[in-house]
């Protein structure tokens, strides 16, 4: 079994990127990645049935390598480059099946298994696309449509895993992964920031009276304060938009729903706990929070 690296270190190795890569080691590489990557909320909970397991470490792989294409190449020109292959592999993938990168080895088990379509995928590297050429967003509008791209084909592809394939679903979770995306940018302006972006729009800072170099310097103020507020306010109504969605579900899959939900609207709380200064300390969930959401999570099934 050969040793695992991330997609950077991956990229650097001509062993692994030259290596034929059988099923059972590509399965347990995404097992791997998905189980090694930080998140707010764990990518598999015991709650998941258990058949569903592997094809969400498929997924998370898919998706953790375009975010890591797009986002720690430290070069913007090179990363499009790199996105353009991954969309090519991601070809090869749904055309031949003939794909020999282990992520798309093992995602083309789940495509096959779960009738899983190429349009989503496509949007996703879309997004990280727009990431490298698209730096600023001026109004909520602009926003949204990035979410439409980076976040709501995620949601889509956890329903089709599911077996769902019903367009009032589709329109909660759209709504549930905006939101997430949103609570996400909220809680790395500061690291989104290293990386040349802002995903506050222009619109509300100037509003506030906040400019962009205020984030640069890391300078909070009132006004940033109150643009934050506003922010973390549209992010929540989007999760109450999408809050129907766990309820509509099968019940094991709808408590993971609820606590991604949950895991976000903590983030929110958090931020707001802290004054929405979001430039001084980014706000992140501990493990005990993590397992009080969870508790929370199945005492919500139990009432219903």
């Amino acid at each position: 079994m050969p040793d695992f690296l991330f997609p950077k270190q991956f990229l650097g190795s001509p062993e692994a990127m030259q290596r034929v890569w059988n099923a059972e080691e590509s399965l347990a590489y995404t097992r791997w990645l998905a189980t090694s990557h930080y998140e707010n909320f764990h990518v598999v909970t015991f709650l998941l049935p258990k058949e569903l397991h592997q094809d969400f470490y498929n997924l998370y792989a898919f998706c953790r390598w375009a975010d890591d294409l797009g986002d720690e190449i430290g070069d913007a020109r090179q990363s499009l480059e790199l996105l353009n292959w991954w969309r090519e592999e991601l070809d090869r993938c749904f055309s031949s099946g003939a794909a020999r990168h282990p992520v798309y080895v093992a995602l083309a088990q789940t495509i096959g298994r779960r009738s899983l379509k190429v349009g989503p995928f496509r949007d996703l590297i879309a997004a990280f696309v727009m990431d490298q050429v698209v730096d600023r967003y001026r109004d909520w509008e602009e926003v949204f449509y990035y979410c439409r791209y980076s976040a709501n084909p995620v949601g889509r592809l956890v329903l089709n895993l599911c077996g769902y394939d019903d367009a009032e679903l589709y329109r909660l979770s759209d709504c549930t992964c905006t939101a997430l995306q949103l609570a996400n940018f909220w809680q790395d302006v500061t690291v989104d920031w290293e990386k040349g972006r802002v995903y506050l729009p222009l619109e509300l800072l100037r509003r506030h009276g906040v400019s962009v170099e205020d984030i640069a310097a890391r300078r909070f103020t009132p006004a940033f304060a109150a643009a934050m507020k506003e922010a973390v306010g549209v992010a929540r109504s989007w999760f109450e938009k999408g809050l129907p969605l766990a309820q509509r579900l099968d019940r094991r899959l709808s408590l993971d729903i609820d606590l991604f939900s949950r895991g976000g609207m903590k983030i929110l709380d958090k931020i707001e706990r802290e004054g929405y200064n979001v430039l001084d300390k980014r706000p992140a969930i501990s493990k005990t929070q993590r397992a009080i959401l969870l508790l929370g999570a199945l005492a919500r099934a139990a009432v219903r």
